[in-house]
């Protein structure tokens, strides 16, 4: 007897470079899956695999399980849900929304609660890891909204990720992704700005980066993700700063940041730093370029 009709059913809406990856994982791990995009060309890249394409998002959540959604930002996960993508007129009673974009908490708990008042359990559930995470299965899953819809997730998401952590109602999980990448954005252009120091005083910056790493200096993007070139073989710094997570999105998530901290009254004069250099790099004309590329904001160029 087959075994698939035990398996969820699953939608996929948002195909692009940490979306499509994902929906590989799930294909992988034997769930029937239903995707829409924009592009045509994501679609069929899906539809190769074994995914059924869809002519629009309402049709692709038409017999889902569970929905997932992976999208750029605030306008786009609105339209989905609360606008043209129809998905709350289209979705079946029973089914599971989970939005794994990263927005404002405010807008995630705005769809979640139209959801819910529409009958359907949603999660707040953006990711961290980046595309390699996404393609090898390994991506952590920053979790909002009620207890007992993770539980239904639980083995879906784990078929894309090896970390899941419950943050909290309806939005905590945004709140907690943007505080992890401001953090994120701050050491990115702090571990920069430290080794173009380096650099200018004519140290290797192997050398200088193996140092900071076994001092109190280390940190995730020195060790794992260093932005100097030829340093790292795996990192986009050493293949002209292509794919990863680009400095425009690492740009929109610091604004998040900012947004959250103006409603909240706190204090982020890091955070905004930051948000200030990656704007000046995205003004340059780098917003396509890995965020690892900030380095170039602080290297003589030729």
């Amino acid at each position: 007897m087959s075994t698939e009709k035990y398996m969820q059913h699953i939608a996929f809406i948002g195909l692009g470079n940490m979306g499509a990856p994902m929906a590989h994982r799930l294909l992988r791990a034997g769930h029937p899956l239903s995707v829409y995009d924009v592009s045509a060309v994501a679609i069929d890249g899906l539809a190769s695999a074994g995914a059924r394409g869809a002519a629009n998002a309402a049709d692709a959540v038409s017999e889902a399980d569970i929905v997932i959604s992976m999208l750029p930002a605030n306008e786009h996960v609105r339209d989905l849900y609360l606008g043209a993508g129809r998905v709350l007129d289209a979705a079946p009673p029973q089914a599971l929304l989970i939005d794994c974009s990263t927005i404002a908490a405010g807008v995630a708990k705005e769809v979640s609660a139209a959801a819910a008042g529409r009958g359907f359990a949603m999660l707040d559930a953006p990711v961290s890891g980046g595309t390699g995470a996404a393609a090898a299965g390994t991506l952590t899953f920053i979790v909002g909204g009620e207890a007992a819809a993770l539980e239904r997730a639980r083995v879906v998401l784990g078929a894309m990720g090896k970390n899941i952590f419950h943050a909290g109602g309806a939005g905590a999980g945004q709140v907690a992704k943007i505080c992890n990448n401001m953090l994120l954005g701050v050491l990115m252009t702090g571990t920069a700005e430290a080794l173009n120091l380096g650099v200018a005083h004519g140290l290797d910056p192997k050398v200088l980066s193996d140092i900071m790493s076994k001092s109190s200096g280390r940190n995730w993007a020195l060790e794992l993700y260093n932005p100097w070139p030829g340093v790292m073989a795996s990192a986009p710094a050493s293949r002209g700063y292509g794919g990863g997570f680009g400095s425009a999105l690492m740009l929109k998530d610091l604004g998040l940041a900012q947004q959250a901290a103006s409603s909240a009254q706190a204090a982020t004069p890091m955070g905004s730093l930051a948000a200030q250099l990656y704007q000046l790099h995205q003004q340059g004309g780098h917003g396509q370029l890995d965020f690892s590329s900030i380095v170039n904001l602080f290297r003589p160029q030729p």
